[in-house]
């Protein structure tokens, strides 16, 4: 209308050229977040059970008492 032409004042490319790679970034922030996210929940779900296995260890090698071992795991879960 001004002399912009059918594309507008940026030539199509929206609001800057750099947008596509701006919204790839973003993307891929996402993403990283996401799977490191997953992968410390399944780290702790480990640690638990480590705990949990070395636990019961204790208590067959006869080093913590029936009660001792049924507070420890009530503590764990």
């Amino acid at each position: 209308m001004f002399g912009q032409g059918y594309m507008g004042p940026m030539g199509g490319m929206g609001y800057f050229p750099g947008m596509g790679l701006v919204f790839f970034i973003v993307f891929a922030i996402v993403i990283f977040l996401f799977v490191s996210y997953f992968r410390r929940d399944n780290i702790n779900i480990t640690k638990s059970n480590n705990a949990l296995e070395i636990l019961e260890e204790r208590f067959v090698k006869g080093e913590i008492s029936k009660e001792e071992f049924l507070d420890m795991k009530k503590t764990l879960r």
